[in-house]
């Protein structure tokens, strides 16, 4: 046994991964077959009861900020969309009648437009060494597929941040598969969204995107985060869907938050918006 560790501390105590390994070595006696034995950071069991929910809530927030952080990200840009919306061409699998049909496959313009920001994001990430605004999606389908996909287009790693549902949902294959993440935590799971976050972009989607849009929003709007652009791809479908102006005009929200919100319809002057706010014009390079 070293008494050194893999970040060459000193250390003379054994490694809880080593005595796990001497765990399993042990003769087979009633006693170490049963529960009580067992190492409590290796029982699955244990370490799922009621009572460890504060440790399983810790340990979903550390576990990929220190992998996160070991891969030297700084910066993210995080993109937020529907699950449902298809890549062009293809069949809209999610529609369930002739008029859901129409608006997905209208709506697969924003596949695309997610795929070249993607692409736009990763080719300035790549110049910074993949440190900053490195792209992270839910790693689903969908827009999520799209930006994963856009920075495997330019061999730039992405971040998936996926989640345990009661309908199977495996990662996208564009996921840098050590920079794809599983949680059962919401919670958690939206803060690892912003923890980083440079610009939040949103695509058309369902209650999931609305959840993650506004409490992007109000985290923005009460100052509990920095005000990084936040961008809505497809004015058309969010003035119908949310009546941002009518929250304004009823009092419900001040009339200058209506400026925390970005519309645009395409890559180009969503990265063109970041672009300007962070001063980037003369390290970003061409748009396209």
């Amino acid at each position: 046994m070293s008494a050194k560790r893999s970040d060459d501390v000193w250390d003379p105590l054994p490694n809880s991964g080593t005595d796990r390994i001497r765990a399993r070595e042990v003769p087979t006696t009633p006693q170490t077959e049963a529960p009580a034995y067992r190492l409590a950071f290796a029982d699955d069991d244990f370490m799922c009861r009621e009572e460890l929910r504060p440790v399983r809530l810790q340990l979903e927030l550390l576990k990929p900020e220190m992998l996160l952080a070991e891969r030297g990200v700084k910066s993210t840009v995080v993109m937020f969309g529907g699950a449902r919306i298809p890549e062009p061409g293809k069949d809209p699998w999610a529609a369930k009648n002739p008029t859901q049909r129409k608006n997905l496959s209208t709506a697969a313009k924003y596949y695309e437009e997610a795929r070249q920001f993607a692409q736009i994001c990763s080719r300035h990430s790549a110049a910074t060494g993949n440190s900053e605004y490195v792209v992270v999606t839910g790693g689903g389908p969908g827009v999520m597929e799209a930006g994963n996909r856009g920075a495997a287009d330019e061999s730039v790693p992405s971040i998936g941040l996926n989640i345990i549902l009661p309908h199977e949902q495996a990662p996208n294959e564009y996921v840098t598969p050590d920079l794809c993440f599983n949680f059962h935590y919401f919670a958690i799971r939206k803060m690892h969204f912003l923890m980083r976050a440079k610009a939040v972009t949103v695509f058309p989607g369902g209650f999931g995107t609305m959840d993650e849009l506004f409490e992007s929003l109000t985290l923005i709007q009460t100052g509990r985060m920095e005000a990084v652009p936040l961008i809505l791809f497809g004015a058309e479908f969010w003035h119908k869907v949310v009546n941002f102006q009518e929250l304004a005009d009823f009092g419900t929200i001040s009339p200058e938050d209506l400026d925390l919100i970005k519309f645009v319809e395409t890559a180009d002057e969503a990265w063109q918006h970041i672009s300007n706010h962070y001063d980037l014009s003369e390290t970003s390079g061409p748009l396209v």
